[in-house]
């Protein structure tokens, strides 16, 4: 199994993921719910969700986002 599913905590904070988990729309990295909300008032947040659709779009299934080579 992916380790995305059997990880226990967030590479953002190191939270607890039992409450939830998503991917980042910045990187590769699985973070938790309170750390996607707050990733989502950044201010780049929509230019990294449109460039994943357009990854995706292209083909691109293992796009590592706008700041997933940083």
């Amino acid at each position: 199994m992916d380790k995305f599913f059997t990880q226990k905590t967030c590479d953002r904070c190191n939270g607890n993921l039992d409450g939830g988990r998503t991917m980042s729309a910045f990187s590769e990295e699985c973070i938790c719910l309170i750390c996607s909300d707050a990733e989502k008032k950044d201010s780049e947040y929509q230019k990294a969700v449109d460039a994943d659709v357009e990854q995706i779009r292209q083909g691109n299934f293992n796009y590592k986002g706008i700041r997933g080579d940083k």
